[in-house]
């Protein structure tokens, strides 16, 4: 059936399928065979997220908060796989035959769209405790009165003795949001795309699912990590490619890991 409603099958809670630690290659292959069926909706899409980094960066500079950046960037890592949504809709629509379209993109965020947006506002509140948390540890380990021109702000922190233990302490507190996150979405957001369930049913079983395949879903989450961070360095270009390709990989990922 094609169209941008198409009725989701009521169905029982899901079974975890245990896949071998390596199977997170053949995502990505699966990925970038979607991405290159159908580039233009992958790249615009990416495009337009790289657009918004922009606008994100301009505004914390023009409210002068320069050292909000670094943080909201990370955030990006939270807000990813909501992002996603409409990808994952493109995969599902290819894999089930059916027309695909930028149209189709933005039907995903209306199928289920209820409990879409729980899971959105739980990654949300996460991204802005990180935001909360980066500001407090800025002010703690830099004192109030640091607020060096954005030109100068690297060489000003790099001079301090106190960045080395706000890296430690501030890594440390991303990394525990950062698996918390991934741990609730890894497999949720595209399951509720897929079928009529609940966000507490999702993430219950996204949970399960990482926990079940922890190996395969370590490997698969550095790998996020690493293309995503290397796609943030240059201006935010590179995550017009790696978004799409995370985008579909990650469909793939529901599919291979639930039943």
């Amino acid at each position: 059936m094609s169209g941008d409603t198409a009725p989701m099958a009521k169905t029982r809670m899901p079974d975890i399928v245990l896949v071998p630690n390596d199977r997170p290659w053949r995502w990505l292959a699966a990925g970038w065979q979607d991405l290159m069926a159908v580039p233009h909706l992958g790249f615009v899409y990416g495009g337009a997220i790289v657009v918004a980094g922009w606008a994100l960066v301009v505004v914390l500079l023009q409210l002068g908060s320069a050292w909000a950046i670094l943080p909201a960037t990370a955030g990006f890592f939270v807000v990813a796989p909501l992002l996603g949504a409409g990808l994952y809709e493109v995969s599902r629509r290819r894999e089930a035959g059916e027309e695909t379209s930028f149209m189709a993109c933005a039907s995903a965020f209306r199928r289920n769209g209820t409990q879409l947006a729980l899971i959105g506002a739980a990654l949300l509140l996460i991204h802005l405790f990180w935001i909360r948390i980066a500001g407090l540890l800025f002010a703690l380990f830099f004192g109030l009165g640091f607020s060096p021109a954005i030109e100068t702000l690297p060489i000003a922190m790099l001079r301090s003795d106190n960045l080395l233990p706000f890296l430690i302490i501030g890594t440390g507190f991303g990394f525990v949001l950062a698996c918390v996150s991934f741990a609730i979405s890894a497999v949720s957001i595209p399951m509720i795309i897929d079928r009529d369930i609940s966000a507490f049913e999702a993430v219950v079983v996204s949970v399960t699912a990482v926990t079940r395949n922890w190996r395969a879903m370590a490997l698969w989450a550095g790998l996020i990590v690493v293309f995503t961070a290397m796609a943030l360095v240059p201006f935010f270009f590179g995550i017009a490619l790696v978004l799409p390709l995370i985008g579909h990989a990650t469909w793939h990922a529901y599919r291979d890991v639930v039943r």
